[in-house]
This record gives structure tokens, C-alpha cells and sequence, in this order.
């Protein structure tokens, strides 16, 4: 998995990731999923949206990435678990590759372990769109 050092994070994805997880939370039982997003938000540097980079993954970015063994490129598009829909490109954040993407920035990469085990990395190469970018400050 990559680090949540050097992630970056809009104030409103971070507050509504948080209470999706507090949501989710189960006492006494955290999937390993949940884990490593809430540190991920937990260590990422908040920025108002408004003040997000454009080359930034946030919540409901279009992006393209690419498999850095094949060059395989598509886009996917990062959301929450109510409308995540793999054959559409709608990828959660609880997802790992979804945990994965949030915060980074264009040319870097995600890595992730998959629930198979297998370690598995797409490299950002644009963001087709972001919400804050457009104006929205509210996706």
C-alpha cells in the first residue's frame, strides 16, 4: 500500500470519509480496509476545496491511469460505496485500489494488495475531471 505521507485531501472529502467510516465501524472489529483509509485521512494535509490542486485524485475525479507492467490505460472514477459500480469505472474508497488513489497527484502511483494477496499498482496519468476544478466545492 502506498504511504499517506505527501497525500493531499479537501476538508469536505475528509470530513465525509471520516463519518463513512465511523458508520461502518464495527466495535471491536475493523476490516483492514477501514484501517488503512482512516490513517490515510488521519495523515493526509487538509486544504480548503477550493484550494485543492487540479492534478489532485479527490472524491468523484475522473482519472486515467494506467498499468505500469502492460501500459494498459483506462479511466475509472472515484466514489463512495453507494455508487460504486466496477463494469462503469466507479471505484470506491473503501476499495484498495480506491484507498490507494485519493490524495495522489498526476505521474504518481498507486499501490495496493488485493484481497487475493497479489500486489497491484496503476499509475495516475491524468485527471479527466475534478469536481473542485469545475467549481464544484460540494461533490
Amino acid at each position: 500500500m502506498t504511504t499517506a505521507f505527501n497525500r493531499t485531501i479537501t476538508e469536505l472529502d475528509h470530513v465525509r470519509i471520516f463519518n463513512l467510516l465511523r458508520r461502518r465501524a464495527v466495535p471491536g472489529k475493523t476490516s483492514v480496509q477501514i484501517g488503512e483509509l482512516s490513517e490515510l485521512i488521519d495523515a493526509a494535509e487538509l486544504v480548503r476545496p477550493q484550494e485543492i490542486g487540479a492534478d489532485i485524485v479527490t472524491m468523484y475525479s475522473k482519472l486515467r491511469v494506467a498499468d505500469p507492467a502492460t501500459g494498459e490505460e483506462r479511466s475509472i472514477t472515484l466514489c463512495y460505496p453507494e455508487d460504486a459500480d466496477a463494469a462503469k469505472g466507479m471505484i470506491s474508497v473503501l476499495s484498495p485500489v480506491g484507498t490507494s488513489l485519493l490524495g495522489l497527484r498526476v505521474g504518481e502511483t498507486a499501490e495496493w494488495q488485493g484481497t487475493d494477496g497479489k500486489h497491484s499498482e496503476l499509475v495516475v496519468r491524468a485527471i479527466e475531471f475534478q469536481p473542485e476544478a469545475s467549481g464544484d466545492y460540494t461533490a
